[in-house]
């Protein structure tokens, strides 16, 4: 395998030098005040498998997240709040793996992960196995803002969740049909998560504000079968959330097994970061040119999906940068998303190749 943060560079110069090394004068004037990704799981997603009454019903819980987000970037809000807003209408929808609609474990149960991190202190919120929060996310941001710790669990939890205001709410608001009889089907034919599961239903977002703040947030209820308080990606800062104001903010969704062990967020957005100190040392001293094009981010991001399928692994992730461009990779046949930004760039899409700058390379 080639060494992986070479390849990110390497991917990610080759747009930039020699003659493409700066943007246009013009671009830093041009991009966007404030923009916003999110996803809703990537997976085995093809249009013969969806009914167009199933496809409306997706586009528009995606289009109702995407609303949410903007509002809060287009009245000046912050990327935090607005990843939270985005994040809070896919976990009540049951159309989604998280929240109410969440898959359930080997022993039936309901068990929800989440995380949050904001891009101006790195500070980060994250919790996993809760049974009792109608939301997770904004229990992972209370973890972030109100304790002193970064990642918290099972019962401990839920008791934090209970001392910050959090209402107990019962196993039956996220239990759904669908969701019970993949356990079942699993179970009665010895299959894998993976064979019931056509999607990762992961939710995610991701924000860039008026102010130049970036945030990540992703919220799940894991596996099908789930096993021995299995923990995947989407709690794990920097495999499933990570954001940095100086490189980028990422949200996963996927094989979680294989996103924690290339620690795909994080090594996204180092990527980005080394790519940049590079073209640095191209430019003069304050080159207002020196900036990161869209099609050099979409390369690194793809690098480090590509290290994730030599793995064996799926699924895909959603990219928000400081100059404003949000981006989609995944190496799956499709990945429910959507992006806009203050431009007017509003669009929600399911399978792979249905709007420009998206990057699919599907394994199915």
């Amino acid at each position: 395998m080639k060494n992986a943060m070479l390849s990110i560079v390497a991917a990610g110069l080759a747009l930039l030098v020699p003659t493409t090394a700066f943007a246009d004068d013009h671009m830093e004037a041009d991009a966007p005040k404030w923009s916003i990704a999110i996803h809703g799981g990537a997976g085995t997603i093809l249009p013969e498998n969806i009914t167009p009454e199933q496809r409306a019903a997706y586009e528009a819980a995606l289009q109702e997240a995407l609303d949410a987000g903007k509002k809060v970037l287009a009245n000046g809000g912050s990327a935090m709040d607005a990843v939270k807003a985005a994040i809070i209408p896919m976990e009540d929808n049951p159309l989604f793996n998280a929240g109410r609609g969440a898959v359930f474990t080997w022993e039936g149960k309901n068990e929800l992960d989440a995380s949050i991190m904001d891009g101006r202190d790195r500070s980060a919120g994250a919790v996993t196995g809760v049974k009792t929060v109608r939301n997770p996310i904004l229990l992972a941001d209370k973890v972030r803002t109100d304790s002193p710790h970064v990642f918290l669990m099972g019962e401990g939890a839920e008791e934090f969740a209970g001392r910050q205001g959090f209402e107990v709410t019962p196993p039956e608001w996220f239990a759904t049909e669908g969701r019970r009889e993949s356990l079942e089907r699993m179970k009665a034919r010895e299959l894998s998560a993976l064979d019931v599961d056509l999607k990762f239903g992961t939710v995610g977002a991701v924000a860039l504000d008026q102010n130049g703040d970036l945030a990540a947030g992703t919220s799940t209820g894991g596996m099908t079968g789930k096993r021995w308080g299995r923990i995947g990606d989407a709690p794990v800062i920097g495999a499933g959330t990570y954001a940095d104001n100086r490189s980028c903010a990422v949200s996963a969704t996927g094989w979680g097994e294989y996103f924690i062990r290339v620690g795909v967020a994080q090594e996204i957005c180092t990527g980005l970061r080394a790519t940049q100190t590079a073209l640095d040392l191209l430019a003069n001293p304050g080159d207002p040119r020196a900036i990161i094009s869209e099609a050099a981010s979409q390369r690194v991001a793809d690098a480090v999906m590509e290290e994730v399928k030599e793995l064996g692994g799926d699924g895909g992730i959603i990219l928000a940068t400081p100059q404003g461009h949000t981006i989609f990779s995944f190496n799956t046949a499709g990945m429910y998303r959507g992006r806009a930004n203050s431009e007017g760039l509003n669009e929600v899409a399911i399978f792979g190749g249905e709007e420009a700058g998206t990057s699919a390379t599907p394994d199915h």
